[in-house]
């Protein structure tokens, strides 16, 4: 783990730093304070060698909070495990300056709750991590959730009983709980890529993830500050940071593309306006492609004019939205001579902002095309590189040596700084899950069984890995989509499977290996019909060393992963082996 200040650095995780009740207005004010830890194993008796619960949720963010929600109107005894100290998942983690969602706030909230639309108000149309957390702890608070969170618990371990269809889950408390079903609610970005280094360690300033902030924020004013790392954390720390820092020094290895944001506070009338028209918004939400609301292309980028094209995109570039230009033309994602045509026009406006030509094409992306890794929203990003007191080194051109105690080496000598800011990233998709020591049938690890890439039928369940079910994992839409969108999808189906189960007696359900063999074929055709998998991104895992190279998401679109989901409930779970046990008593279900 990267060395902390050492000023009460050991206690940080152990400190609340929110007070006071919440409101639905977002506001400046801090959330609440954190929920009393509970304790399954104690508040749950197990009876009859009946488990003690019915759902075990691991994770308490968006997914986690809304699994829980569905499950309590079915009536079953459900509880979360959370590891860190309080709810809100990787927007309670990710308090860099500057994180903010890159999907506007109306549409990056929960849709269940038509009340939830009409009392609470966005204050910007991108909202701050601080503003995200207040929405979570309002939900939390507003649908009476906490009471069956227990925080500070990490899940490190969970093994299947085949004999009982129960799993046995340990935490790194020493408990042990029992339950019927599992339900994996760690998200997409919650396993930290920590800096592999050399001489990381011996560092003697401060040292610093973006994924893993100090909650009482850092002041870097007057500091020399460096940046290691330009994915999206670093794109929104970076301007944030110049701000205040004497000196900035910003590491690339990768250059990416990044779009303005174009935010701006949300007034009364538009706030007005907008939950007028909420339901209708939510409907088409989620009929879409990608959880987000627009008009889909028609046409390739290939059949217009250059003067035509360079309009649309000049249009889709002022929208201030992540897909302003992947939504312009139909083959922008498949076809690189069309691709081209908005890689170009992207470099074109990174050579007008940033003043320094040089500068400007160390900046400027040639290894890939546009869109094959997540484009960046931004801030005045390319601006700051015209800052008098920011550098940037190009690590294609002097890759990082070490760290010394002083600051950074690469090969043309060493760069002396205070901070060191990794913004290094995730192993996003599979590192939450084969970070716990899973067992399923047979003794099998799921770290094993997916040694070679994931493998699950519909992104929800793992052939041989029974009643363990993932929310926005791989082979599914998740990190191609609005994530909100996608989690309610995925919340409600396997809120719906477990209810169908339980009504019916069934006590497990498991993938075919024959289901799971074709959706996974399916996945990877989809995927190799576009740029994606000729990438080295995090999409393909590219960014792990030894993680195998695998495109993990499912790219036929939200619209058409939903069908498929429902057709196989409505046939009756097709691609699903269902069976039931002795020893598992029918579960009572109140809701529909």
């Amino acid at each position: 783990m990267l060395r902390e200040a050492r000023e009460g650095a050991g206690q940080r995780h152990r400190r609340s730093r929110r007070t006071g009740p919440w409101r639905a207005r977002a506001g400046d004010r801090p959330a609440p304070a954190r929920a009393r830890p509970h304790h399954p194993a104690r508040d749950t008796c197990q009876e009859n060698g009946a488990p003690q619960l019915d759902v075990l949720v691991v994770g308490a963010g968006f997914s986690g909070l809304y699994q829980l929600h569905r499950l309590r109107e079915l009536g079953l005894r459900a509880r979360v495990l959370e590891a860190c100290e309080d709810i809100g998942g990787t927007w309670y983690r990710n308090r860099y300056p500057g994180a903010r969602c890159d999907v506007e706030s109306t549409s990056y909230s929960y849709s269940f709750s038509p009340e939830l639309d009409q009392e609470w108000e966005w204050s910007e149309r991108y909202a701050t991590q601080p503003e995200i957390l207040r929405y979570l702890h309002h939900v939390a608070d507003r649908f009476d959730l906490r009471k069956d969170v227990t925080l500070r618990t990490r899940v490190t371990r969970a093994e299947y009983d085949e004999s009982d269809h129960v799993w046995q889950v340990t935490t790194d408390t020493g408990e042990t709980v029992t339950t019927r079903f599992v339900v994996l609610a760690t998200g997409c970005m919650s396993a930290v890529k920590e800096p592999d280094i050399p001489g990381a360690d011996t560092f003697a300033g401060r040292a610093l993830h973006t994924a893993d902030w100090p909650h009482e924020g850092v002041d870097v004013t007057g500091r020399q500050v460096a940046v290691i790392g330009t994915g999206c954390s670093g794109v929104q720390a970076i301007p944030l940071l110049a701000e205040r820092a004497a000196g900035l020094t910003v590491f690339q290895r990768t250059p990416v593309y990044a779009l303005p944001a174009l935010n701006r506070p949300v007034s009364a009338a538009e706030t007005a306006e907008f939950k007028a028209r909420y339901p209708e918004f939510r409907a088409a939400q989620r009929k879409s492609r990608g959880g987000t609301v627009f008009e889909p292309p028609t046409r390739s980028a290939l059949e217009v004019d250059e003067a035509e094209r360079t309009a649309t995109y000049e249009a889709g570039w002022e929208s201030g939205l992540l897909s302003g230009l992947l939504r312009t033309y139909t083959d922008l994602l498949a076809d690189r001579a069309a691709n081209e045509t908005v890689s170009e026009f992207v470099r074109s406006k990174i050579r007008s902002i940033v003043t320094d030509p040089e500068t400007a094409e160390t900046l400027s992306p040639r290894t890939f095309p546009f869109g094959t890794k997540r484009p960046c929203l931004d801030t005045d990003y390319y601006a700051t590189y015209n800052k008098p007191h920011v550098k940037l080194v190009d690590l294609t051109a002097t890759p990082i040596v070490e760290i010394t105690p002083k600051g950074v080496r690469t090969s043309d000598g060493e760069h002396p700084v205070d901070v060191i800011v990794f913004a290094t990233g995730f192993d996003a998709m599979t590192g939450s899950q084969v970070a716990v020591d899973i067992v399923g049938k047979g003794g099998t690890t799921l770290k094993e069984k997916w040694a070679t890439g994931p493998r699950n039928h519909l992104g929800l369940l793992s052939a041989g890995f029974p009643n363990l079910f993932t929310v926005i994992g791989p082979l599914s839409p998740s990190v191609l989509s609005n994530a909100v969108v996608s989690i309610e999808q995925h919340v409600e189906w396997i809120t719906d499977c477990i209810g169908h189960l339980s009504r019916n007696g069934v006590t497990e359900i498991d993938a075919t290996p024959r289901a799971e063999e074709e959706w996974c074929d399916h996945v990877a055709d989809l995927a190799s019909r576009t740029l994606y998998p000729d990438v080295a991104s995090w999409y393909t895992g590219a960014n792990v060393p030894g993680k195998p190279r695998v495109f993990l998401a499912y790219t036929g679109g939200l619209d058409r992963y939903r069908a498929e989901c429902d057709a196989a409930a409505r046939d009756g779970y097709r691609g699903f082996a269902l069976s039931g046990t002795p020893a598992g008593p029918r579960l009572t279900v109140t809701g529909s």
